[in-house]
């Protein structure tokens, strides 16, 4: 089986061929071809899996390419994990929003719909290449933000395109293991979009054990998001948040966290990760060395403004070793295989939702076979998350029809409408500031 990595210069690269890696059974991905516009990317990510399948019987095969269209060929499944731009417009992205006094986050608010605008154009191009060259494959979205970018395919590619992300599923283990139950055991009641969704309950057996850690303020304290969001906001929620949802219910505290810092999280990621890539194409370097070291820098700093505004202290060492890596493996692997598994997906709603189209793509619980995902049937939720999932999802189709009109006027409407976005005029400078620093945005007009 061939899989396609886009975005294959991408630092964690090494954890889906590491997952990759850790499955022997029949029918598994033999070959990845790696694809990536920057060849110097591709040369250092490759010597980090050689180094990751020294000694390993079968390792799957690597080969790399900057030719799109012959990385797409004959593919089995696709994983789209690009970043238009690079390090620097998401830099960038952060620069103008806080000088706006908005978030610039790379998925949320201003810096979300910034990243969209320049990201959509080139993942329909992708969408339709994959359509004409490997019209059997699935495409697995892992391109933020990750919903937006899945929709957005979707329409070319219909179910065949599924957005993944780690963070649902870091949020249900959590939650399982302060329960003491085991997360492969547990059905995790999970509704929303990306990076704005709600655990609501967590089954054992049949039984909801979410009720008893919201009963117990000590229990419901004792894992990130108790720290992050408070024991009070949560029981008077009745669920647990998304970390993502930090950004909402505490934006001016996360902003000015963001505007005192050193460093933006993608400034900090652009020099750490240009380091990487200089000293790992060195002779005498060790790639995977340099790799590891340097994920876990990462994996340590992730959301550190956020951890601090809430006095949240650092991460726990079970939560810094990633996760959508092992979704994805599972999601080709339920696929292929016909293995039925439940997975937190994104995907298309159909009628899963009563408040969205069919087509507005969703994070929720699906159930995977060789006919891809189906999302479970969902309780409603509450009026509160509602008119967040709802607004939001209304600022992603504007920025969908921005990207596929060229219209600047449909691009301000989609800030100006965003709930973290407060002035019709603010969202005005916010476009012309994003168009100044993004040869990617001058579609816009």
């Amino acid at each position: 089986m061939r899989l396609t990595i886009l975005g294959g210069g991408g630092f964690r690269v090494p954890l889906v061929y590491g997952a990759l890696l850790g499955d022997r059974a029949e029918g598994r991905v033999t070959r990845v071809v790696l694809h990536d516009l920057d060849p110097d990317r591709l040369t250092a990510v490759t010597r980090v899996l050689a180094e990751q399948a020294a000694g390993v019987r079968d390792a799957p095969e690597v080969t790399a390419t900057t030719d799109l269209d012959e990385a797409l060929r004959g593919a089995d499944f696709v994983f789209s994990a690009i970043r238009v731009g690079g390090l620097e417009g998401r830099a960038n992205d952060e620069r103008v929003a806080l000088a706006e006094g908005v978030l610039g986050q790379e998925t949320v608010g201003a810096g979300g719909i910034a990243y969209g605008l320049r990201t959509v154009p080139v993942a329909v191009d992708i969408a339709r290449r994959v359509a004409r060259l490997a019209p059997n494959a699935w495409v697995i979205n892992f391109t933020n933000p990750a919903g937006l970018v899945t929709e957005a395919m979707s329409r070319h590619l219909g179910d065949r395109a599924i957005g993944i992300c780690d963070s649902p599923v870091g949020l249900g283990r959590r939650v399982a293991r302060v329960l003491g139950a085991n997360p492969r055991e547990a059905f995790i009641d999970y509704v929303g979009l990306n990076h704005l969704g709600w655990v609501r309950g967590l089954r054992v057996a049949g039984r909801d054990e979410l009720p008893r850690l919201l009963a117990d303020p000590e229990l419901l304290g004792s894992f990130e998001e108790g720290r992050l969001f408070g024991t009070d906001w949560l029981r008077s929620l009745g669920a647990i948040p998304n970390e993502y949802l930090h950004y909402y219910y505490f934006n001016r505290e996360a902003v000015d966290a963001y505007q005192r810092a050193e460093k933006t999280r993608g400034a900090f990621l652009r020099d750490q990760q240009a380091g990487f890539y200089a000293e790992a194409v060195r002779p005498d370097a060790s790639a995977l060395e340099l790799w590891d070291r340097t994920r876990a820098e990462r994996e340590a700093t992730y959301m550190a403004e956020n951890r601090e505004t809430a006095g949240a202290g650092e991460r726990e060492a079970d939560d810094l070793s990633g996760g959508y890596e092992k979704v994805a493996l599972a999601l080709m692997r339920a696929i292929a295989r016909d293995e039925r598994t439940t997975l937190i997906l994104n995907v298309r709603n159909r009628s899963t939702l009563s408040v969205l189209d069919a087509d507005a793509v969703i994070e929720v619980p699906c159930l995977v076979d060789a006919n891809g995902a189906h999302p479970v049937t969902v309780d409603p939720l509450p009026g509160h998350a509602t008119g967040l999932v709802c607004a939001v999802k209304a600022v992603e189709r504007e920025v969908l029809a921005a990207a596929d009109s060229g219209s600047r006027t449909t691009a301000v409407k989609a800030f100006a409408l965003h709930p973290l976005v407060d002035s019709v005029n603010v969202a005005r400078r916010l476009v012309d500031g994003y168009t100044a620093v993004h040869p990617g945005l001058a579609y816009l007009t």
